[in-house]
């Protein structure tokens, strides 16, 4: 959680001097379009599809000792990987023109300058995909070794490379600086975790593993999560088509405004998701079902106990945190509120979001990929309907249309937390309800309270300045939760506490 928080204020200086530079500009918007690019291909092939069928597949063989296969497997799949994200980057490249027009952004097809700049930005962009496809396969192998600081503080690599492109590269290059600090901080993400894999003291093979029965069950276990997977790029890709033909800003407002969602959903939840997956993984290895049961409904708990708050603290301090952040150079009070309407829509389903991190990954301890996969498919296809509808609602009453994209993507998440729920709490014939609907009672009163001062708070400091707005409502909100659910009497405040005090004591 530390390296995450390390990696999102990392993300927060480099959207500043982002947007500083180049706003919600012509610009800007061709690069965010081009980049959806290279971050599909990682996904795809070596993002979360790979990570949830890997990681079980290593885990079990390193729970029972058996090093010279885990490492087989490890050396296999990083020869599939780095062969199938060479091919598909060149093909993309190839094809990058056809992609841009019928695909990506076909709104861009009136301004033949900003086409041409997105289909520049994608080539020079795309052998990060690669970069990150190898990465990514580091990271899956140290999570199974328990080893998480470094693959958790990779993500910030990624940020100073972006920055470094904007900073040093974009005074002389535009935004062709920026994308080529894409590929820089690809190869930083990479190189920071290499040494600590070489410390595993794994042995490298030239090998594919076609006929290896565990390189046949990770592919088998990651076919139906690539399918997920892609449903869930699909809706990315529609979003950005939908908003590039909305008043202009409007795909940079939605990725801006998921972005500073995704601050704290990947502090709160992808913190304890990562962590999670290794230890359910190694307790169905060893046939503890009631331990798993336990740790779940303590990390769903305990994300819950940190996300509800979370989310009423960016939906009513969206405008000043974003003024305090952004509004500067090039992002003006126009660009303050494009991305402050997605902020706020996009908050509503923070909750939803780090539900289905987690909830996910307990099926995939299981060695169930199939089931999440199914339900994040119907969830996503209500997204791609609630975003054709929403947004032309939205037209209709006269608001901003990315919001509506926003909302959609909100209200399909929860549904799909709410499914993936009920139906472990089957799988695992209970998931101790009682004790986390406890926590949540507790954390929505003390949400509630805490909104309410917030509220008060951004009436009685109108004429401060944003800054001033932003981080006092930070602390108030902060102070303010805590202290109510000591009063509250929460047990994790309290174990935090003593956790606290033997750490001080030592």
């Amino acid at each position: 959680m530390v390296a995450f928080i390390l990696s999102n204020l990392t993300g927060l200086v480099r959207q500043v001097l982002v947007t500083n530079a180049f706003g919600t500009q012509s610009e800007i918007e061709a690069f965010n379009a081009a980049n959806r690019v290279s971050e599909s291909l990682f996904n795809l092939v070596a993002g979360g599809a790979l990570a949830s069928a890997f990681i079980p597949i290593l885990t079990s063989l390193l729970s029972t000792n058996k090093q010279q296969r885990a490492w087989k497997l490890v050396s296999s799949i990083a020869n599939l990987v780095l062969l199938t994200t060479v091919t598909a980057a060149v093909l993309v490249g190839i094809f990058a023109p056809w992609v841009v027009r019928h695909l990506l952004a076909p709104g861009f097809a009136g301004d033949t300058a900003k086409e041409l700049l997105t289909i520049s930005l994608m080539r020079i962009m795309l052998p990060s995909a690669v970069i990150f496809g190898l990465s990514g396969l580091v990271m899956g192998a140290l999570n199974s070794h328990q080893v998480f600081f470094f693959p958790s503080l990779a993500p910030a690599m990624y940020q100073l490379g972006m920055i470094f492109g904007v900073v040093f590269l974009s005074p002389s290059l535009g935004i062709f600086g920026l994308a080529w600090g894409v590929v820089i901080g690809a190869a930083l993400h990479l190189g920071l975790q290499i040494p600590a894999l070489l410390r595993l003291g794994g042995k490298y093979s030239l090998t594919f593993g076609l006929k290896s029965a565990d390189v046949q069950d990770v592919v088998r276990l990651m076919g139906p999560r690539l399918l997920g997977v892609a449903v869930v790029q699909l809706n990315f890709w529609i979003n950005t088509r939908l908003a590039s033909q909305f008043i202009e800003g409007s795909v940079t407002g939605i990725v801006l405004g998921f972005t500073l969602m995704l601050m704290p959903q990947a502090a709160i939840a992808q913190s304890i998701a990562i962590a999670a997956l290794p230890t359910f993984s190694a307790q169905i290895a060893r046939g503890q079902l009631g331990e798993m049961r336990h740790s779940l409904a303590a990390s769903l708990r305990g994300a819950l106990l940190l996300s509800i708050p979370a989310s009423f603290g960016l939906i009513i301090l969206r405008e000043p945190i974003i003024q305090s952040l952004y509004q500067r150079g090039q992002f003006d009070d126009a660009s303050t509120q494009l991305v402050s309407w997605a902020l706020m829509w996009y908050s509503a389903g923070l909750v939803g979001h780090a539900l289905v991190e987690i909830l996910s990954r307990s099926f995939y301890a299981l060695h169930d990929t199939k089931t999440p996969v199914f339900i994040g498919i119907l969830a996503m296809s209500l997204n791609v309907v609630f975003s054709y509808v929403f947004s032309a609602l939205f037209m209709r009453a006269g608001w901003m249309a990315h919001g509506g994209l926003a909302l959609a993507n909100s209200v399909a998440t929860g549904i799909e937390a709410v499914w993936l729920l009920i139906l472990m709490r089957r799988r695992l014939e209970g998931i101790e309800a009682r004790f986390i609907i406890e926590g949540t009672l507790k954390a929505l009163i003390a949400a509630l309270i805490m909104g309410g001062l917030l509220i008060v708070w951004q009436a009685e400091t109108g004429l401060f300045s944003p800054w001033l707005k932003a981080t006092g409502g930070v602390i108030l909100g902060i102070m303010s939760f805590v202290l109510l659910m000591v009063i509250l009497r929460v047990d994790e405040i309290q174990r935090a506490v003593r956790f606290l005090r033997r750490r001080l004591t030592k």
